[in-house]
């Protein structure tokens, strides 16, 4: 599904539809070039969870890892910098998940497998045609795919 995000505001839109589908353990895997909007996303996507706007949501690039509490767990990270497996494993992402974090992760597409699988994959183009691709890979990716999809068709999203 290809969704236009012509302005900051359709984002936030995209993120608002999505938070309410979220539930505990899902992987949303978010790529895309640098400037795409992938932490603006993010950023929208915890505030709709209910992260405080006094709480700062920025990229996890030089930290991997933030942690935020909301309407359930959100371990937000990046792996950019990440050379294997084995680095994203001594970030505990995996067992953050099981323990029933939402996972975003940034750069992640490349490590779904070591993630737990079954990841909303959201790929921003940047300007000037921005945009998300959203894909699945498993079941539940694909169930949430579909109540975006929903949402999106039902005129209750960007």
């Amino acid at each position: 599904m290809k969704v236009p995000l012509r302005t900051r505001r359709a984002t936030i839109r995209l993120a608002q539809t999505i938070a309410p589908a979220v539930v505990a353990g899902d992987l949303l895997v978010l790529k895309g070039d640098l400037g795409a909007g992938k932490t603006f996303f993010a950023r929208a996507l915890c505030r709709a969870l209910g992260v405080p706007s006094n709480t700062r949501v920025t990229s996890p690039t030089f930290t991997l890892v933030h942690e935020y509490e909301a309407r359930l767990p959100i371990h937000h990270a990046d792996a950019y910098r990440l050379a294997d497996a084995s680095e994203l494993a001594a970030l505990g992402l995996r067992e953050a998940r099981a323990a029933g974090a939402l996972l975003i992760v940034e750069w992640g597409e490349p490590h779904v497998a070591a993630l737990g699988g079954d990841a909303l994959i959201l790929g921003f183009s940047a300007p000037p045609d921005r945009s998300v691709d959203v894909s699945a890979t498993g079941p539940r990716s694909r169930a949430l795919l579909g109540a975006i999809t929903a949402a999106i068709e039902g005129g209750s999203a960007p």
